[in-house]
């Protein structure tokens, strides 16, 4: 029988609030007080530092140009490097209790990926993924980021999809580490507008397939 997921879409928050709730919720989830939990959201502008010790080397702007250009920095706890989230991004935390029969975490990375390919795929895009990488990408240009944290099977973090990002924000890092690819995003690829709302309807369906999840009344 399939587990009941909750989706919470939360309009425009800053890191340091998705943070915190993202804690709380863990906790919550933890003893049983909410479902399996999805929150959907956008940042305003921030570069977040993984724990790979390379993460603040791959700040390549300077701070007055972070300054001037209003980007905070954060240290987050997540897995992964450094990337960058803005307006026009869908940014996806899913709070799951991976037990008892999802306990892996190359798979629940995997899955996260496949949610992405999905959308992709829904609006005539060929995504898939990049050995040694994780991610989803299209061609050699990522469109996707991934960086999560499990603890004692419970998942925080998640995952960045560009829908109408302003990637020339990425030149302000070396995006997740990786020095010979390129960023893009849904608009980009599809030379047309896209609404994020829409995007949002598509996530949530690839994602209750993938994690075989219902969605909660």
């Amino acid at each position: 029988m399939s587990r009941e997921l909750a989706v919470r879409r939360l309009g425009t928050v800053s890191y340091g609030d998705a943070l915190n709730l993202q804690r709380r919720l863990v906790d919550e989830r933890r003893t049983g007080e909410i479902p399996d939990t999805l929150l959907l959201l956008e940042h305003p502008p921030v570069i977040t530092l993984g724990v790979k010790r390379t993460s603040r080397a791959n700040v390549v702007a300077t701070p007055a140009l972070l300054a001037a250009r209003g980007v905070e920095v954060v240290d987050t706890g997540r897995g992964g490097d450094v990337t960058y989230h803005g307006p026009g991004q869908l940014v996806a935390y899913p709070i799951l209790d991976l037990r008892p029969d999802r306990q892996d975490v190359h798979r629940y990375v995997r899955d996260l990926e496949a949610v992405m390919i999905a959308v992709c795929e829904s609006y005539g895009l060929s995504a898939g993924r990049v050995s040694g990488f994780s991610g989803t990408w299209i061609e050699n240009r990522k469109i996707g980021a991934i960086g999560v944290r499990i603890s004692r099977w419970i998942t925080s973090h998640g995952l960045a999809f560009n829908v109408s990002t302003d990637v020339s924000a990425f030149d302000l890092i070396v995006p997740c580490g990786i020095t010979d690819r390129g960023v893009t995003s849904l608009e980009r690829e599809l030379s047309r507008p896209i609404q994020m709302d829409e995007v949002m309807d598509r996530f949530v369906g690839a994602f209750l397939d993938v994690f075989e999840r219902v969605a909660a009344a």
